[in-house]
């Protein structure tokens, strides 16, 4: 398990508790208590679920709780609509735990020649194929040419999870390096499979550090706004990011669009300098 204790569900639960103040959701302030949040009992109260059921949520001894608790739980914490999904799919892995089935096969490496077809089509756009865990599969030549130079495309298999947290260059390369850091930690709990994810996890635990493994286990939802990159030739680059889900796969495909026209001449700019102009896939 990704978590460090309970229940990727439970701890879930735990850390949002932990994260909102009582006067936040209008409940009176019981005074000093021996850990920040709201107790056990406001929530309790207001998802209309006793103390010990949650405590045993909590701490990841009922792992099946119903669609209705659920969704009561949502209310009490006030969660948004990024919160209650990202709720729903702890409880399923969490479940999925529980009975031993793991979920689906783990996502390919292989693009399908249809959606290389989008890609070429996509050109001279900005976009890529990825998956959950960061592996970078195919890439249109604007990608190419935007990310030269900072280590992201080095090697055979590359990974952006691994670069954002082992890579020196990346904390240069990406503007907004802690936001970017929070996306792909998060990211992991939504992999193909939890075994790739713990194993992804694990390897870059030594290497990135407490940081990693802080923000894994933090089960923030990210908000994945605006991408400020700083590319090595000294273009400043702003860009928007459009995903279309590819379930079939268990991929995604990313599709940035220039913010300003200085970034849309930048870009041109960065194709012409570096002659990526190929669409290119790993398999």
């Amino acid at each position: 398990m990704l978590g460090a204790m309970g229940t990727p569900l439970g701890d879930f639960i735990r850390v949002k508790r932990d994260s909102i103040q009582p006067e936040q959701l209008g409940l009176p302030d019981h005074g000093r208590r021996r850990s920040p949040g709201l107790r056990r009992s406001d929530v309790a109260a207001r998802a209309g679920v006793s103390v010990e059921y949650l405590t045993r949520i909590e701490q990841g001894r009922d792992r099946n709780p119903s669609v209705a608790v659920l969704h009561a739980l949502g209310d009490a914490l006030a969660l948004n609509t990024a919160e209650r999904e990202h709720l729903r799919y702890l409880a399923k892995v969490t479940g999925d735990e529980c009975t031993g089935h793991l979920g689906p096969e783990p996502a390919r490496r292989e693009v399908r020649p249809s959606v290389r077809e989008t890609l070429r089509l996509l050109e001279p756009g900005i976009a890529v194929v990825t998956n959950r865990l960061g592996d970078l599969l195919a890439w249109t030549g604007a990608y190419e040419a935007v990310t030269d130079g900072t280590g992201l495309l080095d090697g055979d298999a590359p990974n952006l999870t691994r670069y954002v947290f082992t890579d020196a260059r990346a904390q240069t390369f990406f503007d907004d390096w802690d936001a970017v850091a929070d996306e792909q930690a998060f990211d992991l709990w939504l992999g193909p499979r939890m075994e790739n994810a713990e194993r992804l996890a694990a390897e870059l635990a030594p290497a990135a550090g407490p940081e990693f493994t802080r923000r894994l286990n933090s089960h923030v939802v990210p908000p994945r706004g605006e991408l400020r990159l700083s590319h090595p030739a000294g273009y400043a680059l702003r860009l928007r990011r459009q995903t279309l889900d590819l379930p079939s796969d268990l991929q995604q495909l990313l599709v940035l669009l220039p913010l300003d026209e200085e970034t849309a001449r930048a870009v041109g700019l960065l194709r012409e300098r570096s002659g990526h102009g190929r669409l290119r896939a790993i398999s």
